[in-house]
Protein backbone atom coordinates (compact mmCIF):
# COMPACT_ATOMS: atom_id res chain seq x y z
CA UNK A 1 0.00 0.00 0.00
CA UNK A 2 1.00 3.66 -0.36
CA UNK A 3 2.48 5.42 2.66
CA UNK A 4 0.46 8.37 3.97
CA UNK A 5 3.43 10.67 3.46
CA UNK A 6 3.44 9.74 -0.20
CA UNK A 7 -0.29 10.44 -0.48
CA UNK A 8 0.31 13.98 0.78
CA UNK A 9 2.72 14.51 -2.12
CA UNK A 10 0.27 13.22 -4.74
CA UNK A 11 -0.67 15.66 -7.50
CA UNK A 12 -4.45 15.56 -7.10
CA UNK A 13 -4.87 18.38 -9.61
CA UNK A 14 -3.25 16.24 -12.30
CA UNK A 15 -5.50 13.32 -11.37
CA UNK A 16 -8.53 15.61 -11.47
CA UNK A 17 -7.78 16.96 -14.96
CA UNK A 18 -7.09 13.40 -16.11
CA UNK A 19 -10.51 12.22 -14.93
CA UNK A 20 -12.25 15.33 -16.33
CA UNK A 21 -10.84 14.75 -19.82
CA UNK A 22 -11.71 11.05 -19.60
CA UNK A 23 -15.34 11.85 -18.70
CA UNK A 24 -15.56 14.33 -21.58
CA UNK A 25 -14.21 11.61 -23.85
CA UNK A 26 -16.92 9.19 -22.72
CA UNK A 27 -19.58 11.85 -23.38
CA UNK A 28 -18.46 12.38 -26.97
CA UNK A 29 -18.09 8.64 -27.57
CA UNK A 30 -21.69 8.30 -26.39
CA UNK A 31 -22.80 11.08 -28.73
CA UNK A 32 -21.18 9.46 -31.76
CA UNK A 33 -22.03 5.81 -31.07
CA UNK A 34 -25.22 5.63 -28.96
CA UNK A 35 -27.15 4.39 -32.00
CA UNK A 36 -24.55 1.73 -32.90
CA UNK A 37 -24.46 -1.86 -31.63
CA UNK A 38 -21.63 -2.58 -29.25
CA UNK A 39 -22.19 -0.06 -26.42
CA UNK A 40 -18.86 1.66 -27.06
CA UNK A 41 -19.36 4.26 -24.34
CA UNK A 42 -20.09 1.52 -21.77
CA UNK A 43 -16.89 -0.27 -22.75
CA UNK A 44 -14.99 3.01 -22.47
CA UNK A 45 -16.35 3.52 -18.94
CA UNK A 46 -15.18 0.00 -18.07
CA UNK A 47 -11.70 0.77 -19.41
CA UNK A 48 -11.67 4.07 -17.55
CA UNK A 49 -12.36 2.30 -14.24
CA UNK A 50 -9.85 -0.44 -15.04
CA UNK A 51 -7.22 2.15 -16.04
CA UNK A 52 -7.72 4.07 -12.80
CA UNK A 53 -7.19 0.86 -10.81
CA UNK A 54 -4.03 0.19 -12.84
CA UNK A 55 -2.88 3.75 -12.12
CA UNK A 56 -3.29 3.17 -8.38
CA UNK A 57 -1.38 -0.14 -8.57
CA UNK A 58 1.44 1.58 -10.46
CA UNK A 59 1.68 4.15 -7.67
CA UNK A 60 2.20 1.37 -5.12
CA UNK A 61 5.51 0.40 -6.74
CA UNK A 62 8.51 2.74 -6.65
CA UNK A 63 9.31 3.82 -10.20
CA UNK A 64 12.98 2.99 -9.61
CA UNK A 65 12.00 -0.68 -9.20
CA UNK A 66 10.09 -0.58 -12.49
CA UNK A 67 13.13 0.93 -14.18
CA UNK A 68 15.42 -1.71 -12.65
CA UNK A 69 13.38 -4.52 -14.22
CA UNK A 70 12.67 -2.60 -17.44
CA UNK A 71 14.86 -4.86 -19.58
CA UNK A 72 12.89 -7.95 -18.55
CA UNK A 73 9.60 -6.13 -19.17
CA UNK A 74 10.90 -5.07 -22.57
CA UNK A 75 11.88 -8.63 -23.53
CA UNK A 76 8.42 -9.86 -22.53
CA UNK A 77 6.98 -7.09 -24.70
CA UNK A 78 9.02 -8.22 -27.71
CA UNK A 79 7.77 -11.76 -27.21
CA UNK A 80 4.16 -10.54 -27.05
CA UNK A 81 4.54 -8.40 -30.20
CA UNK A 82 6.06 -11.38 -32.00
CA UNK A 83 3.29 -13.67 -30.77
CA UNK A 84 0.52 -11.36 -31.93
CA UNK A 85 1.71 -11.75 -35.53
CA UNK A 86 0.86 -15.44 -35.18
CA UNK A 87 -2.03 -15.56 -32.72
CA UNK A 88 -3.50 -12.05 -33.02
CA UNK A 89 -7.00 -11.31 -34.31
CA UNK A 90 -7.17 -9.25 -37.54
CA UNK A 91 -9.31 -6.11 -37.11
CA UNK A 92 -9.64 -3.48 -39.87
CA UNK A 93 -6.90 -5.20 -41.85
CA UNK A 94 -4.29 -5.18 -39.05
CA UNK A 95 -3.32 -8.02 -36.75
CA UNK A 96 -2.75 -5.76 -33.73
CA UNK A 97 -5.13 -7.16 -31.10
CA UNK A 98 -5.50 -10.11 -28.78
CA UNK A 99 -9.21 -10.81 -28.64
CA UNK A 100 -10.84 -11.88 -25.37
CA UNK A 101 -14.52 -12.66 -24.67
CA UNK A 102 -15.49 -9.14 -23.55
CA UNK A 103 -12.63 -6.92 -24.72
CA UNK A 104 -9.61 -6.61 -27.02
CA UNK A 105 -6.06 -5.63 -26.05
CA UNK A 106 -3.58 -3.86 -28.32
CA UNK A 107 -0.05 -4.60 -27.01
CA UNK A 108 1.58 -2.10 -29.38
CA UNK A 109 -0.02 0.75 -27.38
CA UNK A 110 1.12 -0.55 -23.98
CA UNK A 111 4.58 -1.07 -25.50
CA UNK A 112 5.16 2.69 -25.19
CA UNK A 113 5.38 2.39 -21.40
CA UNK A 114 7.97 -0.41 -21.56
CA UNK A 115 10.02 1.60 -24.07
CA UNK A 116 9.95 4.67 -21.79
CA UNK A 117 11.11 2.66 -18.79
CA UNK A 118 14.02 1.04 -20.67
CA UNK A 119 15.13 4.30 -22.29
CA UNK A 120 15.07 5.98 -18.87
CA UNK A 121 17.19 3.12 -17.51
CA UNK A 122 19.74 3.48 -20.31
CA UNK A 123 20.04 7.26 -20.62
CA UNK A 124 19.68 8.28 -16.97
CA UNK A 125 23.15 6.81 -16.34
CA UNK A 126 24.61 8.80 -19.23
CA UNK A 127 26.62 11.72 -17.85
CA UNK A 128 28.40 13.32 -20.84
CA UNK A 129 27.62 16.79 -22.17
CA UNK A 130 26.86 15.34 -25.59
CA UNK A 131 25.36 12.14 -26.91
CA UNK A 132 27.88 9.42 -27.76
CA UNK A 133 27.40 7.34 -30.90
CA UNK A 134 27.08 4.02 -29.05
CA UNK A 135 24.36 5.36 -26.74
CA UNK A 136 22.53 6.87 -29.66
CA UNK A 137 22.57 3.61 -31.61
CA UNK A 138 21.48 1.72 -28.50
CA UNK A 139 18.48 4.03 -28.14
CA UNK A 140 17.59 3.58 -31.81
CA UNK A 141 17.80 -0.22 -31.50
CA UNK A 142 15.48 -0.17 -28.46
CA UNK A 143 12.63 1.28 -30.50
CA UNK A 144 13.62 -0.29 -33.83
CA UNK A 145 12.69 -3.85 -32.81
CA UNK A 146 9.15 -3.14 -31.51
CA UNK A 147 8.56 -0.58 -34.28
CA UNK A 148 9.47 -3.19 -36.91
CA UNK A 149 7.18 -5.80 -35.36
CA UNK A 150 4.31 -3.32 -35.15
CA UNK A 151 4.87 -2.21 -38.76
CA UNK A 152 4.50 -5.86 -39.81
CA UNK A 153 0.97 -6.02 -38.34
CA UNK A 154 0.69 -3.57 -40.28
CA UNK A 155 0.17 -0.52 -38.04
CA UNK A 156 2.49 2.17 -39.33
CA UNK A 157 0.86 4.95 -37.29
CA UNK A 158 1.57 3.30 -33.92
CA UNK A 159 5.08 2.32 -35.05
CA UNK A 160 5.86 5.95 -35.93
CA UNK A 161 4.51 7.12 -32.56
CA UNK A 162 7.53 5.48 -30.88
CA UNK A 163 9.92 7.88 -32.59
CA UNK A 164 9.05 11.04 -30.55
CA UNK A 165 9.72 9.07 -27.35
CA UNK A 166 13.23 8.27 -28.60
CA UNK A 167 13.83 11.85 -29.75
CA UNK A 168 12.84 13.10 -26.29
CA UNK A 169 15.42 10.79 -24.68
CA UNK A 170 18.12 11.78 -27.18
CA UNK A 171 17.35 15.47 -26.62
CA UNK A 172 17.90 15.19 -22.87
CA UNK A 173 21.06 13.14 -23.42
CA UNK A 174 22.57 15.99 -25.46
CA UNK A 175 22.11 16.09 -29.23
CA UNK A 176 24.91 17.82 -31.14
CA UNK A 177 24.42 19.70 -34.41
CA UNK A 178 26.13 16.89 -36.31
CA UNK A 179 23.80 14.35 -34.74
CA UNK A 180 20.72 16.42 -35.62
CA UNK A 181 21.91 16.80 -39.23
CA UNK A 182 22.63 13.06 -39.36
CA UNK A 183 19.12 12.26 -38.07
CA UNK A 184 17.54 14.58 -40.67
CA UNK A 185 19.55 13.02 -43.50
CA UNK A 186 18.66 9.51 -42.33
CA UNK A 187 15.02 10.54 -42.07
CA UNK A 188 15.08 11.94 -45.62
CA UNK A 189 16.71 8.79 -47.02
CA UNK A 190 14.29 6.60 -45.09
CA UNK A 191 11.38 8.64 -46.44
CA UNK A 192 12.56 8.21 -50.03
CA UNK A 193 13.11 4.49 -49.50
CA UNK A 194 9.75 4.09 -47.78
CA UNK A 195 7.89 5.89 -50.59
CA UNK A 196 9.43 3.74 -53.31
CA UNK A 197 9.57 0.40 -51.49
CA UNK A 198 7.72 0.33 -48.16
CA UNK A 199 4.46 2.24 -48.66
CA UNK A 200 1.45 0.57 -50.21
CA UNK A 201 -0.76 2.36 -52.74
CA UNK A 202 -3.47 3.28 -50.20
CA UNK A 203 -0.82 4.79 -47.90
CA UNK A 204 0.56 6.89 -50.77
CA UNK A 205 -2.95 8.10 -51.58
CA UNK A 206 -3.34 9.29 -47.97
CA UNK A 207 -0.23 11.44 -48.39
CA UNK A 208 -1.26 12.89 -51.74
CA UNK A 209 -4.74 13.57 -50.32
CA UNK A 210 -3.18 16.21 -48.04
CA UNK A 211 -2.36 18.37 -51.07
CA UNK A 212 -5.67 17.96 -52.87
CA UNK A 213 -8.31 15.86 -51.09
CA UNK A 214 -10.93 17.00 -53.61
CA UNK A 215 -9.25 14.95 -56.34
CA UNK A 216 -10.59 11.79 -54.73
CA UNK A 217 -13.56 12.97 -52.60
CA UNK A 218 -15.04 9.48 -52.22
CA UNK A 219 -11.72 7.71 -51.64
CA UNK A 220 -8.47 8.87 -50.04
CA UNK A 221 -9.76 12.44 -49.53
CA UNK A 222 -13.11 11.45 -47.99
CA UNK A 223 -12.01 11.45 -44.33
CA UNK A 224 -10.37 14.87 -44.53
CA UNK A 225 -13.23 16.50 -46.44
CA UNK A 226 -15.92 15.18 -44.08
CA UNK A 227 -13.87 16.20 -41.05
CA UNK A 228 -13.49 19.76 -42.33
CA UNK A 229 -17.21 19.94 -43.12
CA UNK A 230 -18.06 18.75 -39.59
CA UNK A 231 -15.78 21.27 -37.89
CA UNK A 232 -16.80 24.16 -40.15
CA UNK A 233 -20.53 23.49 -39.81
CA UNK A 234 -20.33 23.85 -36.02
CA UNK A 235 -19.86 27.60 -36.27
CA UNK A 236 -19.36 29.51 -33.02
CA UNK A 237 -21.70 27.69 -30.63
CA UNK A 238 -22.18 24.35 -32.41
CA UNK A 239 -25.31 22.39 -33.26
CA UNK A 240 -25.78 20.89 -29.81
CA UNK A 241 -25.04 17.58 -28.11
CA UNK A 242 -26.05 14.61 -30.30
CA UNK A 243 -27.28 17.00 -33.00
CA UNK A 244 -24.32 16.99 -35.36
CA UNK A 245 -25.47 15.97 -38.84
CA UNK A 246 -22.09 14.72 -40.06
CA UNK A 247 -21.66 12.40 -37.08
CA UNK A 248 -25.27 11.40 -36.37
CA UNK A 249 -25.99 10.68 -40.06
CA UNK A 250 -22.69 8.75 -40.30
CA UNK A 251 -21.04 10.86 -42.99
CA UNK A 252 -17.98 11.30 -40.77
CA UNK A 253 -15.89 8.09 -40.62
CA UNK A 254 -14.21 6.87 -37.42
CA UNK A 255 -16.24 9.47 -35.51
CA UNK A 256 -15.83 7.76 -32.12
CA UNK A 257 -12.14 6.95 -32.61
CA UNK A 258 -9.67 9.00 -34.68
CA UNK A 259 -12.10 11.82 -35.60
CA UNK A 260 -13.84 12.36 -32.27
CA UNK A 261 -12.46 15.92 -32.07
CA UNK A 262 -14.27 16.76 -35.31
CA UNK A 263 -17.49 15.92 -33.45
CA UNK A 264 -16.51 18.38 -30.72
CA UNK A 265 -16.23 21.11 -33.36
CA UNK A 266 -19.56 20.21 -34.95
CA UNK A 267 -21.64 19.85 -31.79
CA UNK A 268 -20.09 22.58 -29.62
CA UNK A 269 -18.51 24.85 -32.21
CA UNK A 270 -15.61 27.21 -31.65
CA UNK A 271 -16.40 27.53 -27.94
CA UNK A 272 -16.25 23.76 -27.42
CA UNK A 273 -13.02 23.44 -29.37
CA UNK A 274 -11.36 26.19 -27.33
CA UNK A 275 -12.54 24.62 -24.06
CA UNK A 276 -11.15 21.18 -24.96
CA UNK A 277 -7.90 22.71 -26.20
CA UNK A 278 -7.49 24.63 -22.94
CA UNK A 279 -8.33 21.57 -20.87
CA UNK A 280 -5.83 19.43 -22.74
CA UNK A 281 -3.20 22.19 -22.77
CA UNK A 282 -3.49 22.46 -19.00
CA UNK A 283 -2.92 18.69 -18.72
CA UNK A 284 0.23 18.87 -20.85
CA UNK A 285 1.44 21.99 -19.01
CA UNK A 286 0.96 20.22 -15.69
CA UNK A 287 3.00 17.28 -16.97
CA UNK A 288 5.84 19.53 -18.16
CA UNK A 289 5.78 21.37 -14.82
CA UNK A 290 6.27 18.04 -13.04
CA UNK A 291 9.79 17.70 -14.47
CA UNK A 292 11.13 20.02 -11.78
CA UNK A 293 9.75 17.74 -9.04
CA UNK A 294 11.95 14.73 -9.74
CA UNK A 295 14.53 13.50 -7.24
CA UNK A 296 16.85 12.06 -9.93
CA UNK A 297 17.70 11.98 -13.63
CA UNK A 298 15.65 8.83 -14.13
CA UNK A 299 12.50 10.66 -13.10
CA UNK A 300 13.30 13.58 -15.38
CA UNK A 301 13.61 11.23 -18.35
CA UNK A 302 10.37 9.43 -17.47
CA UNK A 303 8.29 12.60 -17.10
CA UNK A 304 9.72 14.22 -20.23
CA UNK A 305 9.15 11.15 -22.41
CA UNK A 306 5.60 10.60 -21.11
CA UNK A 307 4.74 14.24 -21.75
CA UNK A 308 6.15 14.15 -25.29
CA UNK A 309 4.29 10.89 -25.97
CA UNK A 310 0.92 12.42 -25.02
CA UNK A 311 1.61 15.84 -26.58
CA UNK A 312 2.72 14.23 -29.86
CA UNK A 313 -0.44 12.16 -30.19
CA UNK A 314 -2.57 15.18 -29.33
CA UNK A 315 -0.85 17.37 -31.93
CA UNK A 316 -0.82 14.74 -34.70
CA UNK A 317 -4.50 13.91 -34.17
CA UNK A 318 -5.46 17.58 -34.45
CA UNK A 319 -3.35 17.95 -37.60
CA UNK A 320 -5.03 14.84 -39.05
CA UNK A 321 -8.58 16.14 -38.69
CA UNK A 322 -7.81 19.48 -40.35
CA UNK A 323 -5.80 17.93 -43.19
CA UNK A 324 -2.26 18.90 -42.21
CA UNK A 325 -1.12 15.31 -41.59
CA UNK A 326 -1.99 12.03 -43.34
CA UNK A 327 -4.59 9.74 -41.78
CA UNK A 328 -2.32 7.56 -39.63
CA UNK A 329 -4.74 5.97 -37.17
CA UNK A 330 -3.34 7.88 -34.18
CA UNK A 331 -6.09 8.37 -31.55
CA UNK A 332 -6.68 11.43 -29.41
CA UNK A 333 -5.58 10.36 -25.90
CA UNK A 334 -8.43 10.19 -23.35
CA UNK A 335 -11.04 11.18 -25.95
CA UNK A 336 -10.90 8.55 -28.70
CA UNK A 337 -12.56 5.20 -28.10
CA UNK A 338 -10.01 2.51 -27.31
CA UNK A 339 -9.20 0.72 -24.08
CA UNK A 340 -5.52 0.06 -24.79
CA UNK A 341 -4.87 3.70 -25.69
CA UNK A 342 -6.68 4.87 -22.55
CA UNK A 343 -4.79 2.41 -20.36
CA UNK A 344 -1.45 3.49 -21.85
CA UNK A 345 -2.20 7.16 -21.15
CA UNK A 346 -3.21 6.37 -17.56
CA UNK A 347 -0.07 4.29 -16.99
CA UNK A 348 2.10 7.06 -18.44
CA UNK A 349 0.55 9.64 -16.12
CA UNK A 350 0.85 7.12 -13.26
CA UNK A 351 4.62 7.14 -13.86
CA UNK A 352 4.63 10.94 -13.65
CA UNK A 353 2.64 10.85 -10.40
CA UNK A 354 4.96 8.12 -9.11
CA UNK A 355 8.02 10.29 -9.67
CA UNK A 356 6.44 13.39 -8.10
CA UNK A 357 5.09 11.67 -4.98
CA UNK A 358 8.49 10.11 -4.23
CA UNK A 359 10.54 13.27 -4.77
CA UNK A 360 11.42 13.43 -1.05
CA UNK A 361 12.02 9.70 -0.59
CA UNK A 362 15.55 8.51 0.21
CA UNK A 363 16.84 12.08 0.56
Amino acid sequence: MIDRNLLRNTDWILIGILILNSILGVAFIYSTSHYLPGNYYVKQIFWMVFSFIALFLFLCVDYSALVTYSLYLYLVLIGVLGGILIFGTPIAGAKSWFKFPFFNVQPSEIAKIMIILLLANVFAQFRRNYLSMDKGLLGVSIIAVPAFLVALQPDLGTALSYIPILIAALFLAGLTKKTIIGILICGLLLGIFGWNVGLKDYQKKRLTALISPSQDPLGSGYHILQSKIAIGSGGFLGKGFRKGTQSQLRFLPARHTDFVFSVVGEEFGFIGVVFILLSYSFLIWRLFQSIGHSRDRTGVYIIFMVTIMIAFQFLINLMMIIGLFPIAGIPLPLFSYGGSSLLTTYLGIALVLNVKMRRFANI
